[in-house]
């Protein structure tokens, strides 16, 4: 609550002090002798007619409450963002179950790590639509372009390995996201192509695909993800299950072109860490304009203490003309 005219309280600052001062002077009486008075025993300074002069004090203050105008406001912000259109294009191929990456100091596959990472991206980017690809053999929708993170983190959360096969059509992928893409209005369209193997499968190649990503002005960030030489894999053998190490087979030049292509940048991520810094640097390239507009809209209240301050002056009237009336 705020009051539009506070100037107001200044009157009470003077009117108060000269209207007690008024009623406190009194008068004279005449008397013969005083002893009569003297005699007189009371056990209390009150008297039922400074009812009276309270409540010509609390009229005062209502009134001139009133008129210092108090307003109760409720806020309201606008927010208009020129957003970014995001799809996250993710690799769910059998290589994915690499397990060169680690949390708390226990090896954990690939995805489990990739999924938390790109998760705590998604929670960042609070006013982009973004979508969600996945490849192995095929490459399909997961998740269209949507404002609804819960539901894209919901959809990301039921991600497995191999649920669009064991190859890697890094081609086709980029070519679902494009389609998703192409017709947009947004400031800017971005891709951001995770993957730990080499184009082995679909119809469409990755460069051709970078081409026509270009053309229709969709930036794409690409990532490797996987150790430099061996990666751990856990199979089963007559013996139990027992780690066995293969060459991790990135295609980095084939990466590195189409992040070129089409003006976006390519990154290697080997460990957890540097993941999570590579989904932060792209948060930071492809910020989102946010601007916003706050307003208050006011309620008056003073006619709530019009109301109580004729009320106070009603019954102060009433008071005075009945039963704390003076008789001469």
């Amino acid at each position: 609550m705020r009051f539009a005219h506070p100037w107001f309280f200044l009157l009470l600052l003077f009117i108060i002090p000269l209207y007690l001062r008024g009623h406190t002077s009194g008068g004279r009486f005449r008397f013969s002798s005083l002893e009569i008075i003297k005699k007189i025993r009371t056990n209390s300074n009150f008297h039922p007619r400074q009812i009276l002069l309270l409540l010509r004090i609390l009229v005062l203050v209502f009134f001139v409450l009133a008129m210092a105008r108090p307003q109760q406001g409720k806020k309201f912000t606008e927010i208009s963002s020129e957003g970014v259109d995001v799809m996250l294009v993710l690799d769910t191929s059998g290589s994915m179950h690499a397990l060169d990456f680690e949390r708390e100091g226990k090896r954990v596959n690939r995805l489990a790590i990739i999924k938390e990472v790109v998760a705590k991206f998604i929670d960042k980017r609070t006013n982009d639509r973004m979508g969600l690809v996945v490849f192995g053999d095929d490459a399909f929708t997961q998740c269209p372009l949507t404002l609804d993170h819960g539901i894209l983190l919901e959809l990301l959360s039921k991600v497995e390995i191999g649920m669009a096969g064991e190859s890697t059509a890094i081609g086709s992928a980029m070519g679902v996201g494009i389609n998703r893409m192409k017709d947009l209005k947004a400031k800017s369209k971005v891709m951001i192509l995770l993957t730990d193997g080499r184009n082995n499968a679909g119809q469409l190649p990755p460069d051709k695909a970078a081409e026509v990503a270009k053309t229709f002005d969709i930036k794409i960030y690409t990532i490797g993800v996987g150790t430099h030489g061996k990666a751990p894999f856990l199979t089963d053998t007559i013996f139990g299950q027992r780690y066995v190490y293969q060459d991790v087979d990135i295609d980095e030049d084939t990466l590195r072109t189409v992040a070129t292509e089409t003006n976006g940048k390519y990154y290697r991520a080997t460990h957890t860490e540097e993941l999570e810094q590579i989904y932060d640097e792209i948060d930071r390239l492809e910020k989102t304009e946010i601007t916003s507009k706050t307003y208050t809209e006011y309620n008056e209240l003073f006619g709530y203490f019009v109301l109580l301050g004729i009320f106070a002056l009603l019954a102060e009237i009433l008071l005075g003309q009945t039963i704390l009336r003076k008789i001469p």
